[in-house]
């Protein structure tokens, strides 16, 4: 056959002594052509932006523990505070996302973040309690989860939700955004102004987002109350969410600490603790749409087991890091490994809870989110009574290794029982 035929039947010409690369084209585009791509851009944006006002507390920890005195316990507490406001917000959300749809839903969200930025920056933070109260509202940028992510799937077929969830969910690379840009906007301007300027990307972004977000047309029908409850009855549900609440709870629970860790640890200043956990949320943010792409090829079981045992063996080198060098090595390598989990993990939650979606993306994320405030506040409680952060890191890498054992003993009837026609 020649290559034009070739080509016209859909493959490339690769060159050189093969004469046909035997990859489809049609295949490499079957993901973009089975969704809408405005919408999934829509949805990256905003969890994105969200995320990056999520943890805004944690690069400006320093410096408002500085200006209000706080104990270690308090920063911890102070940084916490929008994970756990998140993770139960994502309940609501994602009840409201199966009565009135993705799409208003994070408008409403939007909105309530934005005005509660501004408040704050027009009015001041000016005691612990009110950063407290700050940590509340910003949980409802946290809550964008159960939002963009079903938002995005809802519009995907199950044998691409895993990379469609993934690109998705790489939103929460915004972190990377509040530990590059705060610290040097606090030097600059104050670490109130920085509660103002971070107004003005949410407000560009939410234009995008009502211009290019679509609800799917086929999205299940609203139900009542009790029945957005019911997953719960399923011991299903409990294992995903427990899993989740270690991958996602290790990575956002160490994005809103590792300020406060190398500035008390190691003495860097505010702005060299914000590259170094940048870099390590970097990490973790890239591999999360590879975490779910490796889970559709090779199932989300084998993908998790990994992902524990090299997290497991990473936190615990954490607790022993005498250098900074040494602890940002760990650091990356962890989250690297926490970040491949989320994806994989949300590669596992539509093949079980496809009609389900967005309640169950609201309940793993509400588990997501206790791991992450128990990670956040553990850490600062552990560092005020022994006066080292390591008992905190060991307990996490702990419950890694708790989660790998759980992994393996529900993997073999999720094999048999599953039948969504992808991997498990």
């Amino acid at each position: 056959m020649k290559i034009a035929e070739l080509m016209r039947e859909g493959f490339d010409y690769a060159g050189g002594g093969c004469d046909v690369d035997p990859i489809p084209v049609r295949a490499r585009s079957e993901f973009w052509r089975s969704g809408h791509t405005p919408t999934l851009i829509a949805a990256f944006l905003y969890f994105d932006l969200a995320f990056m006002v999520w943890v805004l507390l944690g690069p400006l920890a320093p410096d408002i523990a500085a200006t209000l005195q706080l104990t270690a316990a308090q920063k911890g507490l102070m940084v916490a505070t929008p994970t756990l406001a998140g993770a139960i917000l994502r309940v609501v959300s994602g009840l409201l996302v199966d009565r009135i749809g993705p799409k208003r839903s994070g408008a409403i969200s939007q909105v309530i973040v934005i005005a509660g930025l501004f408040s704050a920056w027009l009015l001041g933070v000016n005691s612990f309690a009110g950063t407290l109260a700050l940590g509340v509202v910003l949980g409802f940028a946290g809550a964008s989860f159960a939002i963009a992510l079903p938002l995005a799937s809802r519009w995907y077929p199950p044998e691409h939700q895993g990379k469609a969830m993934g690109l998705a969910g790489m939103g929460n690379s915004g972190t990377v955004l509040a530990a590059l840009f705060a610290p040097t906007l606090a030097k600059l301007f104050g670490w109130n102004a920085v509660l103002g300027l971070a107004c003005i990307p949410l407000a560009l972004v939410f234009v995008a987002y009502v211009l290019m977000a679509k609800d799917a047309p086929d999205a299940p029908a609203p139900k009542r109350f009790v029945e957005y409850l019911r997953p719960l009855a399923t011991a299903d549900s409990w294992w995903l969410m427990g899993f989740y609440a270690v991958t996602f709870g290790g990575f956002v629970g160490l994005a809103a600490s590792l300020p406060i860790y190398f500035t008390d640890r190691f003495g860097l200043t505010t702005i060299a603790a914000g590259y170094c956990t940048a870099a390590c949320v970097f990490a973790g943010s890239l591999v999360r749409p590879l975490g779910g792409a490796l889970a559709d090829r090779i199932g989300g079981v084998k993908a998790l087991s990994v992902v524990y045992a090299v997290a497991a063996l990473a936190l615990a080198a954490v607790s022993i890091a005498p250098t900074v060098a040494a602890a940002l090595a760990a650091f990356v390598v962890a989250m690297l490994a926490l970040g491949t989990g989320n994806g994989s993990v949300f590669q596992l939650v539509p093949q079980r809870f496809q009609a389900e979606i967005g309640v169950m993306t609201g309940l793993v994320g509400m588990a997501g989110g206790i791991g992450g405030f128990y990670l956040a506040s553990s850490l600062g409680v552990a560092k005020q009574l022994t006066g080292s952060f390591a008992s905190g890191f060991l307990i996490f890498s702990g419950l890694s290794l708790l989660a790998l054992g759980g992994l393996t003993l529900v993997k073999a009837k999720w094999r048999a029982n599953w039948s969504s026609g992808a991997r498990i």
